[in-house]
């Protein structure tokens, strides 16, 4: 049994859906304690337990501490099987961390499966399902294996109700994939998402993002989309710029929330794609958190980033902990950073 601290570094979920995803892959078990500790309401929240509780389905797994508020749990997976599944966070917990967490092992698996997942799908600090759509899967795709996402139903705090399912081709192997050289920005594209919303809301965040992105990067904005999401299980917002290099179309995001001007939404976003822009790096901060495990489980891969969060550092560690893989990074003096994955 591997032993793990769930207060290494930033001390969040993602140790826990990592070391859940790679335990299914290895079919090595684990311990950990202090689950969540670096949050303001450590251990499972039902977005987390829910992803126990889909990785022991996955992988007919005893565990041991699967219950809410739970600091400690064991997990001891047998081999995944792919298949049919169906989730239910019964909250507006994220689908999308849950997904992320089913994705590895049904990626290498023998046969194709589909995952239906109910809960939040546009949540603060998880990735938007157009960041998987149009950002993370396309990569995936690029790696041999294939995973089609479908929203069915948009689901926002407090209220939930967003249904998202996926059906995941699987590769017999992953292949590396290299991504260190920037491109020239070939178009930067705005949307706006509103659900039971005013439409001049979506306007005045459309407005705001053409003013202040402008003509960044000597490309012209794409003119904005206004997307009314007619299904959805409660009012909410969002603000995406798709920001397109022809080898990687990097998603920014900004969630609209009670109290805040539509404005103020805009710019969180502006602000995002700017600094994303300036790193000059092709890989943004969150995909390359995102891209550590499948580029682990290729066996081997690069990317350039800029600084790595602590998240990203974290996780590198939990990957570390196991699969036989050297995770590399190397600091340029631009304050880029190249990660380099070989086993």
């Amino acid at each position: 049994m591997i032993e793990i601290d769930g207060s290494l570094g930033e001390g969040g979920g993602q140790i826990l859906r990592t070391a859940l995803s790679l335990a299914m892959v290895t079919g090595r078990g684990f311990r950990i304690k202090n689950l969540r500790a670096g949050r303001k309401k450590p251990g499972l929240l039902h977005q987390h337990l829910t992803a126990v509780k889909a990785a022991s389905r996955v992988a007919g797994a005893h565990v041991k501490g699967m219950e809410l508020g739970s600091t400690r749990l064991a997990f001891e997976p047998q081999e995944a099987q792919p298949g049919q599944y169906e989730f239910d966070i019964g909250t507006a917990g994220s689908t999308t961390l849950v997904l992320q967490t089913v994705i590895p092992p049904l990626l290498l698996a023998e046969k194709a499966s589909t995952i239906v997942i109910k809960g939040g799908t546009h949540n603060p600090l998880a990735p938007p399902v157009e960041f998987l759509s149009r950002t993370y899967l396309p990569l995936i795709e690029r790696q041999g294996a294939k995973v089609t996402l479908t929203l069915r139903s948009y689901g926002f705090y407090p209220g939930g109700g967003g249904i998202i399912e996926a059906s995941i081709e699987p590769a017999a192997k992953l292949v590396p994939l290299y991504l260190e050289e920037k491109r020239k920005i070939i178009a930067i594209e705005t949307a706006a998402l509103i659900c039971r919303l005013p439409e001049s809301i979506a306007q005045r965040e459309l407005d705001e993002l053409s003013q202040k992105l402008g003509a960044t990067a000597g490309t012209a904005i794409k003119k904005g989309a206004i997307i009314n999401g007619e299904r959805s299980g409660g009012p909410g917002n969002a603000v995406f710029v798709h920001i397109e290099t022809g080898e990687i179309t990097e998603t920014i995001s900004a969630l609209g929330r009670k109290g805040l001007r539509a404005e103020m939404v805009a710019d969180e976003a502006a602000r995002q794609a700017k600094r994303y822009l300036d790193a000059g790096a092709p890989v943004g901060e969150h995909l390359a958190d995102q891209l550590l495990l499948p580029f682990a489980l290729a066996g081997s891969g690069s990317f350039v980033t800029g600084a790595p969060s602590s998240h990203t550092l974290t996780n590198i560690e939990t990957i570390r902990q196991f699969l036989d893989v050297e995770i590399e990074l190397q600091t340029y003096t631009t304050g880029q950073v190249k990660v380099v994955i070989t086993s």
